[in-house]
């Protein structure tokens, strides 16, 4: 070997595939103002929607005057209901299996809903013309109470399903009931529970929350009445399923419908479903010939896109005298707004609920979900977590909590007591879940030694005396939070959009040169895919990551795939690119044993190479088999050097995590500061340290928003409390803490590089780490349990009812 060849080291370095801290591809663009969002479009002739939205929760349509509207210069249509219902489009299904109002059809059920759509020459001018179409309304009487949904004399909300009373899940038990859910052994858990030793009870809210990404939603719309084909440019974090609903609505053929999503300020669940502003915008296309432009502002978005959470869960756990879990029961009330448009499998109405036995092995279980319809906002969509994984980890990390203090127990030692061990994985859990791998008592102990939570538990010992003696007005909380998530939706056998299997997908076409396109079913808003999908790539292909494009998006190129959300990119999209790596790394390996004359099975793979085992000076690069895949005459062996991957998981994937966060709360004035917060977070293999910290930092600060401050609240009549960010709280680097990220590395068994997925991870643990704190701070002074969010208010609300400020 002469000092110009590069060594192995040099080789791998140069790649930057898995491990490497590769710094984001994306971010040149980014950073120097060089996105393309969807309002950046402009199209020749393109006009502008905008909605009239209700400002009442619920009330009935009495009339609808577009004139003063139309006289407007400028507007070119104003489409109501009416204006709808011949072509069938003033209602639309839902993600669920509900159907959910277009425009208002006689009744609005909640404010903000679109009650016409106003079509003008800029967005100014359809302002002006929203404001002048009278809406005659007689109010009714607004539920925004889920305990009172299914009262014997509660409003009817939907009148349009008022005789249905078989839902989509299965029978439904008054007007406003959606479905029951349920899974477990009802009968012996219950049993377990009434002969337990000891019983922990509890009402656990998780409060009406809402993704609110930086970038609204929004799309343009854009018919071309000679081909026949409709393209809509979107905030859509699911591409081909948009399009597949759009051809189920419009009866337009999907080959003649193309969906593409630029690139997406942020989505967490947010984009994930179909809004009336998409359908207005293409019926309006439709009709005129010309683009349509419809974004929504922010109050719009707070108020009329898909919330998150709203689930009341009412919780008993049992234990044995010396804390050993024996019995777990919830029964959820579940608050679905006015549509039950929740992003969810069908399968599961409650998504992934029944993950909530957590990290621990609990013998017994029964959860049963009742989902209602109130005059809110429909959605239920998975802020930043796979679905309603944070509401499941939530509720049990509370309930842990809850029974620690009954039975006198640290809380992190009756969560090392009941943990499933290392050696029980696969592990199956009472409410079916196969969980792939773990080791809890390494990562919770890792991260209890490196917060020397002995010495922290002393220091409160002592905070709690100074405390009584008068000597300081904080009280310091740790809070304790071990969370394991399902995420990688999904396997075809058991979820489904739609009917559509959650399987994805990746085509990869290497160059004659050696350089390579890979084409994804999967979409980024931020997450890195360019930079993280390039270096599995890197790894199993042998091309440097710098010489990788990845494409997602545009459905006229990207293969069919169920897009981004619910952490699913890396166990799903990220499994597939992998396994079309593979096949291109196979055939490759054909073209090097026919140049090289050697057999097949006399070649071995090394880094970027195939090399002749033995005798490694013999070897063809990626780049040189490339060029002969293009150039070389192989018999029997078809040229190019192209593969594509569906791959329909085996299992989901379930990362898991330690985190520890300590507060000191000021009783006379509710503040509450964090004075620590340590995460670590076990993802199997990681793809790109940085850009694993980068997600674990951002989930971290929206956990910090939900547990210390976000809620969209109603008042009793339906007006919205949190309509702009003046009202809902989102932390800027003023608020948030320094954060401590640390690892462990379990590998799933079954994903083809071992790798789990992080981005949702944060949210999901951080949110029970934060309120179990602040519950904490007071836990001396008998309280059981706070409702979130835990703002200066509440929290100075909750010293004052112990007695404790003044």
């Amino acid at each position: 070997m002469n000092d110009q060849t590069p060594t192995a080291v040099e080789r791998a370095e140069k790649l930057q595939g898995l491990g490497c801290k590769r710094k984001r591809v994306e971010d040149a663009r980014f950073t120097q103002g060089k996105g393309h969002y969807v309002d950046d479009i402009k199209l020749p002739g393109m006009l502008f929607g905008d909605f009239v939205r209700s400002p009442y929760g619920h009330a009935r349509i009495k009339s609808i005057n577009k004139d003063a509207a139309m006289a407007v210069p400028g507007v070119v249509a104003v489409l109501t209901a009416d204006d709808l219902k011949p072509l069938n489009l003033h209602y639309m299904p839902t993600l669920a299996g509900d159907v959910q109002a277009v425009l208002a059809d006689e009744k609005v059920l909640f404010q903000g809903q679109e009650v016409a759509f106003v079509v003008a020459e800029n967005r100014y001018v359809a302002a002006d013309a929203v404001d002048l179409v009278e809406v005659d309304y007689e109010q009714l009487p607004a539920i925004n109470n889920a305990f009172k949904a299914m009262d014997e004399n509660a409003p009817l909300l939907r009148e349009d399903i008022k005789d249905k009373m078989e839902g989509a899940h299965g029978p439904r038990k008054h007007y406003n009931h959606i479905f029951n859910w349920s899974v477990g052994d009802r009968e012996d858990t219950h049993k377990a529970i009434e002969s337990a030793d000891v019983v922990a009870e509890e009402l656990i809210t998780y409060q009406r929350v809402h993704p609110c990404p930086l970038e609204t939603c929004g799309c343009v719309a854009s018919m071309d009445k000679v081909n026949g084909k409709l393209t809509i440019w979107g905030t859509f974090q699911a591409p081909h399923a948009v399009r597949t609903v759009a051809s189920l609505i419009t009866n337009i053929p999907e080959h003649n419908i193309r969906i593409i999503s630029p690139d997406i300020g942020g989505g967490f669940g947010n984009k994930v479903g179909v809004y009336p502003g998409y359908i207005c915008a293409a019926v309006a296309s439709i009709v005129t010939g010309v683009p349509i432009k419809w974004v929504e502002d922010r109050m719009e978005n707070l108020t009329s896109t898909a919330f998150a959470r709203d689930y009341h869960m009412s919780g008993k756990i049992a234990a044995t005298r010396d804390g050993r879990i024996t019995a777990l029961d919830c029964h959820v009330l579940a608050d679905h707004g006015a549509f039950d448009a929740c992003a969810d499998p069908t399968k599961f109405p409650a998504g992934f609920f029944n993950i909530c036995t957590g990290s621990y092995d609990i013998p017994l279980a029964h959860v049963s979900v009742d989902g209602v319809y109130t005059n809110k906002a429909p959605g239920g969509v998975a802020y930043r977590c796979s679905f309603r994984v944070t509401e499941a980890s939530y509720f049990i990390e509370r309930m842990i909590d809850i029974l620690a203090r009954k039975l006198d127990m640290d809380p992190a030692e009756i969560r090392m007591k009941n943990f499933i061990r290392k050696d029980q994985f696969p592990y199956t859990s009472a409410l079916g879940w196969e969980y792939d791998s773990g080791d809890y008592e390494t990562a919770l102990d890792k991260a209890m030694k490196t917060v020397d939570y002995a010495g922290l538990r002393a220091e409160q010992k002592a905070n709690r005396e100074a405390f009584d003696r008068g000597e300081t007005r904080k009280l310091m909380g740790i809070g304790v939070a071990f969370f394991t998530e399902i995420v990688g939706a999904g396997p075809v056998k058991n979820c489904d959009i739609l009917g559509l299997g959650m399987f994805d997908s990746c085509e990869i076409r290497i160059h004659p040169t050696g350089s390579a396109i890979a084409r994804l079913g999967t979409i980024s808003q931020g997450q890195g895919h360019a930079t993280t999908f390039a270096q599995i790539l890197a790894s199993e292909i042998g091309i440097p990551a710098d010489q990788i494009t990845i494409e997602e998006g545009d459905t006229d190129t990207a293969p069919y795939g169920l897009g981004t959300y619910g952490s699913r990119s890396t166990p799903v999209a990220g499994a597939a690119t992998a396994m079309a790596g593979r096949k291109i790394r196979a055939k490759a390996q054909m073209i090097a044993a026919y140049l090289l004359e050697v057999h097949d099975d006399d070649l071995e793979w090394d880094i970027d190479r195939f090399q002749v085992k033995g005798n490694p000076e013999q070897h063809k690069t990626m780049a040189e088999i490339a060029f002969a895949a293009y150039n070389q005459a192989i018999p029997g062996l078809e040229p190019g050097l192209e593969a594509v991957s569906y791959y329909d998981p085996p299992n989901m994937t379930y990362p898991f995590g330690a985190y520890i966060c300590v507060v000191d709360v000021d009783v006379d004035t509710g503040v509450t500061d964090v004075r620590r917060f340590y995460a670590l977070d076990d993802c199997g293999t990681r793809i790109n340290p940085m850009i694993i910290e980068g997600q674990v930092h951002g989930g971290l600060t929206e956990s910090l928003a939900i547990a210390m401050g976000q809620e969209i609240a109603y008042d009793e009549i339906g007006n919205v409390k949190g309509s702009s960010l003046l009202d809902f709280f989102l932390p800027t680097a003023v608020e948030t803490p320094a954060w401590e990220t640390d690892y462990t590395v379990t590998p799933s068994p079954h994903h083809p590089i071992g790798a789990k997925g992080v981005g949702e991870s944060p949210n999901v643990g951080g949110v029970s780490a934060f309120s179990n704190a602040v519950n904490d701070a007071f836990a001396h002074k008998g309280l059981t349990h706070t409702q979130m969010p835990h703002d200066h208010w509440r929290v100075w609300k909750t010293a004052e009812k112990l007695g404790l400020n003044g």
